[in-house]
């Protein structure tokens, strides 16, 4: 039944390195405009973390810390959704999304050096918001609906403990 979700993960991960291989091929130096003056596909290298912070810095222990930070979040994600129910639905799927996207971004750390980013949302051209890619849309959506499943009435998608009969 759990698998199901680690299988979500594992399409995460498919479809941020399809999208990344396909911006790989077709924009390394044209950009395309999907929506003038807000949106366009460009090709990035972005060596930091998530919206190119730590991207500056040129240390060499940068790929280490950054990739034990991933598989630190990766191993707890994975314990915790093992030991939670795989009823609770939204939890599941949240975790799954996050840890699918942070595993996509770490083999792109890993292989690469650095995370391939490609969408970039912008007002004219006068606001950007930092490029990134189908990984880190994932985390974030991950992570949104682990705060919804945080606020949630308490009990929605809990098993009830059996009680004793006392007659």
């Amino acid at each position: 039944m759990r698998n199901k979700y680690y299988l979500l993960a594992l399409l995460i991960v498919a479809l941020d390195h399809l999208s990344k291989w396909i911006v790989r091929v077709r924009l390394p130096n044209h950009p395309i405009e999907l929506i003038p003056g807000y949106l366009r596909l460009s090709y990035v290298c972005n060596s930091g973390v998530a919206f190119g912070f730590f991207s500056g810095g040129t240390s060499v222990w940068k790929p280490y810390v950054l990739g034990t930070m991933a598989v630190a979040a990766l191993v707890a994600m994975f314990l915790y959704s093992r030991r939670m129910s795989p009823d609770r639905v939204l939890l599941q799927c949240a975790l799954a999304l996050t840890m699918g996207g942070i595993l996509g971004n770490f083999v792109d750390r890993i292989f690469r050096g650095y995370v391939i980013d490609f969408i970039e949302v912008h007002i004219h051209e006068s606001f950007y918001w930092p490029n990134f890619n189908v990984a880190d849309s994932a985390i974030t959506i991950g992570i949104a609906l682990l705060l919804i499943e945080t606020v949630r009435e308490p009990g929605v998608n809990e098993v009830p403990e059996p009680t004793a009969d006392r007659t």
